[in-house]
């Protein structure tokens, strides 16, 4: 189990380029939540507005966090992975109670979640788009789902960032779904969940530097080959996985 999370981990900081092309847009949401101006009183006194100094980048090009964006931005990413670990409780259980009935063996279920991570190797390097078919499955749920973003939106609070990264985590993305066929093959829906909350560890660093405004690590992480390279090692740990699997199973 512990290779499995560490395995969940990688694959969540090799599809770091995905995560911003799919995700990096809610910075936004989060940036424009932070008020301009901000107002001070003093008893007794006019209300005075103070607006925020232009901050300065430092050495590395980036401009230091600001405190409130700070905690939103902790908040979103902990609403995300809190989904992404339900989800993956959801599909653990589900897999396991399925594999039982079935009389298969969990290398089974592990060894349809090695083709899977070839097929998302191909799919970021893209070269084969067949992931995209299976996005397009969980699009009616998030057709349901997706509305209730607008009551939390501008984001302008912690409670209000949590949700909306809870409501995130169910955008239909193929680096989730192949992730989760790990769940599926993990045999509990505890095993399940901790798969996912190892792989929503894996995609803070892509999504934490984007929030930042870390432009050069955004432009390395959005590379074409620097991308390329990463779904490149993703279809050998896919291959690798298969192997695996398949000896345990024949």
């Amino acid at each position: 189990m512990t290779l499995d999370l560490i395995s969940a981990f990688f694959i969540g900081i090799l599809g770091a380029g995905h995560c911003i092309m799919m995700c990096g847009g809610i910075t936004t949401m989060l940036t424009s939540a932070l008020p301009a101006t901000r107002a001070r009183q003093k008893p007794g006194q006019a209300q005075v507005i103070a607006v925020q100094p232009a901050q300065t980048k430092n050495q590395s090009g980036t401009l230091p966090p600001e405190p409130g964006k700070t905690l939103l931005v902790i908040c979103y990413n902990l609403g995300r992975i809190a989904s992404y670990s339900l989800i993956g409780a959801i599909i653990g259980f589900t897999g396991s109670f399925a594999a039982r009935n079935a009389g298969m063996p969990l290398a089974g279920l592990r060894l349809v979640a090695g083709v899977f991570l070839i097929l998302l190797g191909l799919y970021m390097g893209q070269w084969l788009m067949w992931l995209n078919r299976i996005e397009a499955l969980g699009k009616g749920l998030w057709r349901r789902i997706s509305p209730l973003s607008k009551k939390v939106i501008p984001v302008d609070s912690p409670a209000k960032a949590l949700a909306l990264g809870g409501l995130w985590g169910w955008l239909p993305c193929g680096l989730v779904y192949s992730t989760l066929t790990w769940s599926m093959a993990s045999g509990s829906a505890l095993n399940g969940a901790a798969v996912m909350f190892f792989f929503g560890l894996g995609t803070l660093p892509a999504l934490v530097t984007m929030s930042f405004g870390m432009l050069t690590i955004k432009q390395l992480l959005t590379n074409n080959i620097f991308r390329k390279i990463m779904a490149f090692l993703i279809i050998i740990y896919g291959i690798y996985s298969v192997f695996v699997a398949s000896g345990l199973v024949f």
